[in-house]
């Protein structure tokens, strides 16, 4: 296959002006990047007439790909080791109850109720049990709220459910790759097997190796060597990952996490973080560009149906978690709510991980993407619904204690 310089150029031109322009819209409406590069890809797609702006749809699935790689490698290098062991036993509960809790509430409505086939209900499933951390503690930080408990908690649960959802997709992936008549219990455990043994191996052998490589080239000061020492690590993983059959993004988080072990971590970030803008637009934007947008009246209503649903499996399993690990009710509330929005980068990843192996529909996709950007315009309006709840909440605890002490006194 000969791909021409001069459709790729094209190609790229026209992704990058029309981004830039919906980019800048979205600023200035105050609303997520992801919403106008969403929006720049449904413009410029194949799906939207008269026609389409984009010549090849393949270079933009290699765009799409990159990005993946790039965009959870950088979201890797938040979590080193360490900090990961340092989350807690109660965050790990609250993730597991949440992930698998939604995971299994989607599955059962999309397949029996929906009735959509098994791989669509399934990774639709794991696109639901998504919470976008970005997206949540950007809001979060934006509503100056940062410094608050649940916060502190909600980041922890948002990191654990990030691990579990990427080894999910990667078990999902390796079993769906398989033929579907072939599929039987003892692959699945091997296919979870395969995933446990290759995030252990990664991260006991790696974490021995890769940050003193790091560490090493970072000791030179050139920090053009250093990028491409890093991306080389990176993607040398991401093949292993794939070599292994398993899902290239497991591999790109855990080479994140690896690299964040270094000394030099906080200079590898900042030079991987431009590298990461660009591609995670190009990610978004032909995520919009193979949505099929002619589908749009036959999976609006499913979408908000699913949108309900996924709000509610989220925000009842965290908080009955919390309640059972001894939290207070007002952070039990407020994490609640502050991890019920599900969506963001990761979603369209579980969603796009069904189409790259061929076993889900092509409404799957542009549905998850409608969901995305509704639960992205929602997000900011349940944490604040969610933080005042919880505030009058405490303030009538306070009252009844006010009187209660008026009452002994007397």
């Amino acid at each position: 296959m000969v791909i021409e310089i001069g459709p790729v150029v094209q190609d790229f031109t026209v992704i990058m002006i029309v981004a830039s322009v919906m980019a800048l819209i979205s600023y200035k409406l105050k609303q997520p990047m992801v919403i106008g590069f969403i929006i720049a890809g449904m413009i410029i797609g194949p799906y939207t007439p008269p026609f389409s702006l984009i010549t090849s749809t393949e270079v933009l699935n290699l765009f799409a790909e990159i990005g993946v790689i790039l965009v959870l490698f950088v979201v890797g290098m938040e979590f080193p080791i360490a900090k990961l062991r340092k989350i807690g036993k109660r965050a790990f509960i609250i993730a597991s109850s949440e992930a698998f809790g939604t995971f299994i509430i989607g599955f059962v409505v999309g397949h029996s109720v929906l009735q959509y086939q098994l791989f669509d209900s399934l990774f639709l499933a794991l696109a639901i049990s998504v919470t976008s951390t970005v997206i949540v503690m950007r809001i979060l930080e934006e509503l100056n709220m940062i410094q608050d408990e649940a916060t502190t908690l909600i980041l922890g649960v948002a990191v654990i459910e990030d691990i579990i959802i990427i080894s999910m997709l990667a078990i999902l992936q390796s079993v769906a790759s398989s033929p579907l008549g072939d599929v039987s219990i003892f692959e699945i455990a091997t296919s979870i097997g395969l995933v446990l043994a290759f995030i252990g191996g990664v991260l006991f052998l790696g974490s021995k190796v890769v940050p003193r490589f790091i560490n090493y080239v970072g000791s030179t000061n050139q920090h053009d060597v250093l990028v491409i020492a890093m991306l080389g690590v990176t993607f040398g993983i991401c093949f292993i990952a794939f070599e292994v059959g398993i899902s290239v993004a497991a591999g790109a988080f855990f080479a994140g996490v690896l690299i964040a072990e270094s000394k030099v971590h906080s200079v590898t970030k900042v030079l991987a973080t431009p590298i990461r803008d660009m591609f995670a637009a190009l990610f978004f934007v032909s995520v919009g560009a193979l949505m099929n947008i002619t589908l749009l009246p036959a999976f609006i209503v499913p979408a908000l149906v699913l949108v309900g649903i996924s709000i509610s499996a989220k925000f009842f399993t965290v908080f009955l978690a919390s309640r059972s690990q001894g939290l207070s009710m007002v952070t039990s509330l407020r994490t609640g709510f502050g991890l019920s929005s599900s969506g963001g980068e990761l979603a369209l990843v579980a969603a796009k991980g069904g189409s790259d192996v061929g076993v889900t529909s092509s409404f799957l996709l542009p549905m998850v993407g409608t969901m995305t950007v509704i639960t992205t315009f929602m997000t900011p309006y349940i944490i604040k619904f969610g933080w005042r709840v919880a505030e009058s909440f405490r303030k009538e605890r306070l009252g009844e204690e006010y009187v209660g002490s008026d009452k002994t006194d007397e």
